[in-house]
């Protein structure tokens, strides 16, 4: 199979979509793979790397496409390219559809087989492909919560660890799994006093057997949050609903009970946000404020660690792409059911769930598609 690695054009997106030791792997299996000029330099990766073990390099984005039977992004493909993409081509990638209903209706348009990394799903329920990402978001959140309380930042001026003598700052977390808890470490290593808020009792549980004895681990509620908000310096919003929009469980009303300078950090924008109030933002412009609060929530902030990212999702993504590449998507798909889980969009019919009540669709069967599709072989 033709893959193909484009460069992220998204805004201030460092990453991409495979390393030099991915594109090897790929190569070993009989694949040929095309990466766009300087798609690795922002992430350490030249040209030449990728030409030592076997890529094509190619000028322009278009070239990958028109060749590709599958693209590899980091993040969705961007309006520029939707038009490149083509029906019965793979694009494989974090898409995010529910909270982009433009991105939706071009896929469904293309009559493209869009795989979302995002709902690739283990039987455990497990999110293989977002784990990575989550973590090095998870403690990204805190160094940049940490950091925006700085005054020069708009903050109050709080030391998250606190001194000897002070008491040390206070975060709450929304949502306990890969992010939350990543987030809940790395605040506690600080020296901070953290809250932990999630819905699952089991979940709570866990932690709390695992977790530093400065994370108080509390049963997710309205009133819950109503009130440690009130009194927190840091609030990450790290809820996720695999493939569907995140619910706004900050509310405009709940900032106004909040200190002036304290900070939100929203590592579920790409799902559309834990705050009433948040919108999406990006490196070069992080933060903005409403009601004295600061809101940090930019929508790729591993993109900020490109380096480390790119390796990480590499490993993650690499064995899926290699099976979709040697089988095909819908042999893959037949006999993975994590795979299966990742069909959004196919053949022009929206196939998961969760983007297809966003949108008020009604999703199509995927295992009805597959079957027609062996029909059809057969």
């Amino acid at each position: 199979m033709i893959t193909g690695i484009p460069k992220e054009i998204k805004a201030e997106e460092n990453r991409v979509a495979m390393t030099p030791a991915g594109v090897e792997v790929m190569v070993h299996h009989g694949h040929v793979v095309l990466v766009e000029k300087n798609a690795g330099a922002a992430s350490g990766f030249v040209d030449e790397s990728y030409a030592e073990v076997g890529a094509e390099i190619v000028a322009a984005p278009k070239e990958i496409y028109d060749r590709a039977e599958m693209v590899m992004h980091v993040k969705e493909p961007m309006p520029l390219e939707y038009d490149y993409i083509r029906e019965g081509q793979i694009v494989f990638t974090y898409l995010h559809l529910a909270a982009d209903e433009e991105l939706t209706h071009a896929l469904i348009r293309s009559g493209a087989v869009a795989i979302a990394y995002e709902t690739i799903q283990k039987t455990d329920g497990s999110l293989p492909l977002l784990t990575p990402m989550s973590e090095v978001a998870g403690r990204m959140a805190i160094q940049q919560g940490a950091k925006y309380l700085e005054m020069a930042q708009g903050g109050q001026g709080v030391l998250l660890g606190g001194v000897p003598g002070v008491d040390p700052g206070m975060v709450v977390v929304i949502g306990a799994g890969t992010v939350g808890t990543n987030a809940a470490r790395m605040a506690c290593g600080l020296g901070a006093k953290v809250y932990l808020l999630d819905m699952n009792l089991d979940r709570l549980r866990y932690l709390s057997d695992v977790m530093p004895s400065n994370c108080f681990l509390l049963m997710s509620s309205p009133s819950t949050i109503r009130d440690l908000v009130s009194r927190a310096d840091v609030v990450v919003g790290a809820v996720l609903i695999p493939g569907a929009k995140t619910p706004r469980l900050v509310t405009r009303d709940m900032l106004k009970t909040m200190k002036k300078g304290s900070v939100l950090v929203d590592v579920a924008i790409d799902q559309g946000g834990c705050f009433e109030t948040s919108r999406a933002t990006t490196h070069s412009k992080p933060t903005f404020e409403v009601d004295g609060i600061v809101h940090y929530c930019v929508g790729n902030m591993p993109g900020a660690v490109a380096k480390t990212s790119t390796v990480a999702l590499t490993n993650a993504t690499l064995p899926y792409a290699v099976e979709i590449a040697d089988k095909g998507w819908k042999q893959a798909m037949s006999e993975n059911p994590e795979i299966r889980l990742g069909a959004n969009v196919v053949h022009g019919r929206v196939t998961y769930r969760g983007v297809a009540d966003a949108f008020g669709m009604e999703p199509a069967s995927i295992d009805e598609i597959l079957c027609i599709a062996a029909g059809r072989r057969a």
